[in-house]
């Protein structure tokens, strides 16, 4: 009898946490101040944040920033000022949680249009999820899509750009291949879960610290996005799908390109992703950080990524 009463009891745990909602955590003092010194836009209804600086006298010149899963624009906050100094504008925005196809790139062009920026001189910096939104554009632009951007340069760094050569982690792969239950599977990761997991894709060496996990955590539950995780998940199946679009756009582009890669990477790992880059993309220049970094390299050598990055835009 005691055996069946637990039996009930382990099945009801899942069913409740499905309906229960847990309060989203506090923002930390960072957190908040950089909310609180950006700005937002509607798009197609939906509020998008962003963060603007407005920097170097007598450049017009505008970086873009774009960012990786599952975190935000938060992830630039170590290079953002000394990036800002060498840039007439930098522009840093939020992805919208909603299933990847080309949407993240239509919010990018609105965004730039909506700051009058769209006919500037555009500079792509970008990480894991950032990059295939940044071959979408860099295809729009090439293929003179209406709207597209004038790109001048591309930077990607540690981003699944090729599937053949790209390992998600297991938490990703449940959770978007997980169908029905998904919905149950988002709302029991906690904060412990989730640190474990991003703490697997950083170095030895380069672990976040406890208040870095729940500033990530706590972006992640900001709006209950991690009950979207699943949908957002999708654009690892749209790349395979999209392979030609977007892996055709950097090979054939004639457009300055750069790689930032932390070689330690279990998501994209060396030599395999490097030797694939070089093969596939010969003119690009590439920067390899040190043997100890992962796939954060903004955040686990931010002064290793900013160098590599301002060598690669002064040379042209």
């Amino acid at each position: 009898m005691r055996e069946w009463w637990l039996h009930v009891a382990l099945l009801c745990v899942p069913l409740v946490a499905v309906y229960l909602h847990i309060p989203q955590p506090h923002l930390s003092h960072a957190l908040h101040t950089w909310r609180a010194s950006g700005h937002f836009f509607n798009f197609r209804g939906n509020n998008v944040f962003y963060k603007e600086s407005v920097g170097a006298v007598g450049s017009s010149d505008v970086l873009v920033l774009l960012h990786g899963f599952p975190t935000s624009s938060y992830d630039w906050h170590k290079i953002w000022e000394p990036l800002s100094q060498h840039f007439h504008r930098v522009v840093a925005p939020d992805f919208l949680g909603f299933g990847f196809s080309d949407k993240p790139a239509s919010v990018v062009e609105a965004l730039l249009s909506h700051l009058d920026l769209a006919e500037q001189k555009i500079h792509l910096l970008s990480h894991d999820y950032g990059d295939t939104v940044a071959l979408e554009l860099l295809y729009r632009r090439d293929h003179n899509r209406s709207g597209h951007l004038a790109i001048n340069s591309l930077c990607v760094s540690n981003g699944g750009i090729f599937p053949e050569t790209h390992h998600p982690r297991f938490l990703q792969k449940l959770l978007k291949d997980s169908g029905f239950i998904s919905p149950l599977l988002t709302r029991l990761i906690n904060v412990h879960l989730f640190s474990k997991g991003i703490g697997e894709v950083f170095g030895p060496y380069t672990q976040p610290t406890a208040s870095d996990y729940w500033d990530m955590w706590t972006s992640v539950r900001f709006n209950d996005g991690n009950l979207v995780l699943d949908s957002i998940l999708q654009y690892i199946n749209q790349r395979l799908k999209h392979r030609d679009r977007w892996v055709g756009a950097l090979t054939s582009t004639l457009i300055p390109l750069h790689l930032i890669y932390g070689p330690l990477d279990p998501v994209n790992p060396s030599p395999e992703f490097l030797q694939r880059y070089q093969k596939l993309v010969p003119r690009s220049t590439v920067s390899v950080l040190d043997e100890h970094i992962s796939h954060y390299p903004q955040l686990e050598d931010p002064t290793g990524f900013l160098n590599a990055y301002l060598n690669f835009i002064h040379s042209f």
